[in-house]
């Protein structure tokens, strides 16, 4: 059988193959501490759960819904922007999608064409390129480091740009190193894009999981839909809502958008899972956002664990997260670059961690990325495993 050359060129997703080796260890009996992936341990908001339950024990049919998603559900996504960032949207903006991956498969589709130049940082959430790619895209990883909290800045965009480029992609706050970029500076790059007719995606994922600026407006780190109302930005209901087998994701795009992502989203998998998308609108009652932050809050009090330990054991965090529950570790002080610690702290703490290969070339070697979604104790007990593990080499 041939095998296409897009699916011969696509990596393995790294976190997913680590999660694979940690799930036959534990089939052999062993327990392992999984800080591979990012999925938070919480689960969806118990008003959400007690909707599905009911909806599904009920003889509501539940036939496809529109390519672009039950309106009321996108008329409660358009309320919580102007809720949580003060930002007024359209509902005819926003579009239902399965999983924020979903999302950006539409929006990739619609905006690339093959050979377009495209800018994304490095590192950066490796399915966004591999999606780029796929449909052809030139993508220009851009090496970025500390010094810029591992984040595109306007002068490297600057300096990365062509007169091919055609867009560019920044994750804000960032998988895998859970920093943001500072409004300020997300507002220049938006803007230069924006002069030199270039399209703009910022994937929000982890936006409602950032920390809480006291000295602003006391609400987490605002949209780029705030000072960039025609940037396409991606959300989802993983991170914030904690429901990650849901598959439920959305994006906002300007108007002149909407019909092409209608027509892809209904060629392409005809509508997001409909009971996700009933039982969601329970996400935005005052009970179930009061929930959210407050989860919010013991993520923050999960980093502080977690950046204490990794302190007693010697492993370096460069820049230290504000966002999103990654650490972005330097383990090149152990000897081992990060494909190896990975391995073997996996086969011999077994502790599930993810390299920094799995999110680029600049400096990926020497990064390893760890995920606090799970719960303190596994946390203390992964921590501990670690301490145990790097005294050995």
């Amino acid at each position: 059988m041939k095998i296409s050359q897009r699916a011969q060129a696509i990596t393995p997703f790294l976190a997913m193959e680590f999660g694979k080796r940690a799930a036959a260890l534990e089939a052999a009996g062993h327990h392992v501490v999984r800080l591979n992936l990012g999925e938070p341990d919480f689960g969806a908001p118990p008003a959400v759960r007690a909707e599905l339950q009911r909806i599904m024990g009920s003889n509501t049919p539940l036939p496809y819904t529109g390519a672009l998603g039950l309106p009321a559900l996108r008329e409660a996504i358009a309320g919580f922007y102007q809720s949580a960032h003060g930002v007024c949207i359209s509902p005819e903006r926003v579009v239902v999608t399965a999983g924020a991956s979903a999302a950006l498969l539409l929006l990739t589709a619609a905006l690339v064409d093959p050979g377009d130049e495209v800018l994304v940082g490095d590192p950066s959430y490796p399915c966004n390129r591999q999606f780029l790619s796929g449909f052809g895209a030139d993508v220009r990883l851009v090496p970025t480091d500390a010094a810029s909290r591992f984040q595109l800045d306007l002068a490297a965009v600057q300096q990365h740009w062509s007169p091919l480029t055609q867009g560019l992609m920044i994750a804000t706050p960032s998988n895998p190193t859970g920093t943001s970029v500072p409004p300020a500076e997300l507002t220049a790059i938006c803007d230069w894009a924006r002069a030199h007719g270039a399209w703009r995606i910022v994937d929000e994922i982890y936006l409602n999981l950032s920390d809480v600026d006291a000295s602003a407006s006391g609400q987490p780190a605002q949209t780029a839909l705030a000072f960039d109302p025609s940037a396409c930005v991606i959300n989802s209901f993983s991170k914030y809502f904690g429901m990650t087998g849901w598959r439920l994701g959305w994006a906002v795009v300007p108007d002149e958008l909407v019909p092409a992502m209608e027509r892809l989203a209904q060629n392409y998998y005809i509508c997001a899972p409909t009971p996700a998308q009933m039982a969601a609108l329970a996400c935005f009652t005052p009970d179930s956002i009061a929930v959210c932050e407050a989860r919010r809050h013991e993520f923050a009090e999960r980093r502080a664990l977690v950046l204490q330990g990794l302190e007693d054991i010697g492993l370096p965090v460069p820049v230290r997260p504000d966002g999103a529950f990654y650490v972005y570790i330097d383990v090149s002080g152990t000897g081992l670059d990060a494909m190896r610690f990975c391995e073997r702290t996996l086969e011999e703490a077994h502790v599930a961690l993810t390299p920094g290969d799995d999110f680029g070339a600049c400096g990926a070697a020497q990064h390893v990325r760890l995920s606090y979604a799970a719960s303190q104790d596994d946390l203390r007990e992964g921590l501990a495993r670690l301490k145990r593990f790097v005294a050995t080499i």
